[in-house]
């Protein structure tokens, strides 16, 4: 209880059903007494380009472009675009981030890369020398919640896709792990358009039932086996 959550969500339709496990997750977090924070990218318009516009005010080189540098520089003197300062301060304030979209191409959507992009540059979330354990986001747990086309048979190692852990490992260990967030075992509803209603239902069902003890969970061991073995 009391704990702060921000959910950042990246799909264009309230009525899908990564709207549904949106909805699930905000009442049954804020009936346990969380206070849920959601970022609702689409909604948002939020820009996914990473860009000159996200420092405000004079370049730290203004003769040739990095964007790396120059967010760093802007990081530390305070001249980020408002937009990139609002989401940091729900992901300073969040004990837990939950990522809520539909797999793209053994990927995130767009609008969500561009968020990691854009938000979670060095000095705010990692360091040169304050990575993976070291990150600058130590003490969060971060948990990615996602609906996928193909169905659970092809993301195994057997299957055609290969096993779905592969494509978690630049989601959950290139990004979130490298900056020192602890990371909770996915949460992946397989095909949900290609199943029954009362199969959809049952999905439902499981994610409520999972956010009802997920406080009690224990992170996933963040090394190359867990992905790889």
């Amino acid at each position: 209880p009391g704990k702060k959550v921000l959910i950042v969500y990246a799909h264009q339709e309230p009525k899908s059903f990564n709207g549904s496990l949106l909805k699930i997750a905000v009442e049954e977090l804020t009936k346990q007494g969380c206070s849920v924070t959601v970022s609702d990218l689409y909604a948002m318009q939020f820009e996914p380009r990473a860009t000159r516009n996200d420092i405000v005010g004079p370049l730290h080189n203004s003769e040739a472009f990095n964007y790396g540098v120059e967010t760093w520089e802007a990081y530390k003197r305070g001249h980020l675009s408002k937009d990139l300062v609002e989401e940091q301060k729900k992901v300073q304030e969040a004990d837990l981030l939950i990522f809520q979209f539909p797999l793209f191409w053994f990927n995130m959507p767009a609008i969500l890369k561009g968020w990691v992009d854009r938000v979670l540059v060095q000095g705010f979330a990692y360091d040169l020398s304050k990575i993976y354990d070291g990150g600058l986001l130590q003490g969060k747990l971060s948990l990615f919640s996602f609906t996928t086309g193909a169905s659970k048979e092809m993301y195994s190692k057997e299957g055609v896709s290969g096993d779905i852990r592969y494509v978690l490992w630049p989601m959950q260990h290139g990004i979130m792990h490298f900056c020192g967030v602890r990371v909770l075992e996915p949460h992946i509803c397989y095909a949900p358009e290609n199943v029954s209603e009362e199969k959809r239902k049952e999905m439902l069902a499981a994610w409520t039932q999972r956010l009802k003890t997920l406080w009690k969970e224990e992170p996933i061991d963040c090394s190359p086996e867990w992905y790889f073995k």
